[in-house]
């Protein structure tokens, strides 16, 4: 399996199984419906584990362009592979939320909400801020590509070796969205991943959901923006510690 490809297939099972999570919580008429938030950050973490396990071993399993940012800018991993591996996580990210429609399809029929039927594909914030909304967006991703980058640290043994997120194995990785998720995420929803929120909100746009209202592209910026600027300034801080 090419990096190419297996970052495709690892964003797709994230999507898949964290906006999963989602749906099966706030669409009307699931198993799961009003489970709540600590199901929700759950199931992410559950997703994280399942993409990084079956990523790690082609790709290092970024799954997320601001990982690709930070370790790029951290000397760890080739710029000139970046762009390649954004796309991957984008195209990924679009199909798992296509999926997670099909699933859901009934369920979203019978969702009156149409803030509801959004969210499961991208995040509206629960106090809209855009400044602390932003900040929220950033310091969750600085604390995910400033942790990542000491695993990867750690465990760098051959030069040649893929480095990412599965160089520690998943669970730790897991353990680290759980974490962000239950503590960081209840003010926007913890995109702290450019292409899990923009590549379904595209999604949202482009499906015939039926009777969908805005995509919220007002908004869509600062979980794009956002994680970008915590990943760079978590690879910087490595950096001036190094």
């Amino acid at each position: 399996m090419t990096p190419f490809i297996a970052e495709i297939i690892g964003t797709t099972l994230l999507i898949l199984m964290g906006n999963g999570v989602v749906a099966n919580v706030i669409l009307k008429g699931t198993k799961g419906n009003n489970s709540g938030w600590i199901v929700i950050t759950t199931g992410w973490g559950l997703a994280v584990y399942i993409a990084v396990v079956v990523a790690a071993p082609y790709s290092g399993a970024h799954i997320n362009p601001a990982v690709s940012i930070g370790l790029a800018l951290a000397g760890k991993f080739d710029w000139a592979a970046v762009p390649m591996y954004v796309l991957a996580q984008f195209i990924g990210a679009m199909l798992g939320a296509a999926m997670v429609w099909l699933i859901h399809k009934d369920h979203f029929e019978i969702t009156e909400d149409k803030v509801v039927k959004r969210s499961v594909f991208c995040n509206t914030p629960a106090i809209a801020n855009r400044f602390l909304n932003l900040f929220t967006e950033f310091v969750g991703t600085f604390v995910l590509v400033f942790t990542v980058l000491y695993f990867t640290s750690a465990s760098i043994e051959d030069t040649n070796a893929v480095v990412g997120l599965g160089s520690l194995g998943a669970l730790p990785v897991a353990l680290l969205v759980w974490g962000i998720g239950l503590s960081l995420g209840g003010t926007t929803g913890y995109a702290i991943n450019p292409a899990r929120d923009l590549g379904p909100r595209i999604m949202h746009a482009l499906l015939p959901i039926k009777e969908k209202g805005s995509n919220g592209w007002g908004y869509s910026w600062i979980p794009v923006i956002g994680p970008i600027l915590g990943g760079v300034a978590a690879a910087l801080l490595m950096l001036a510690l190094s």
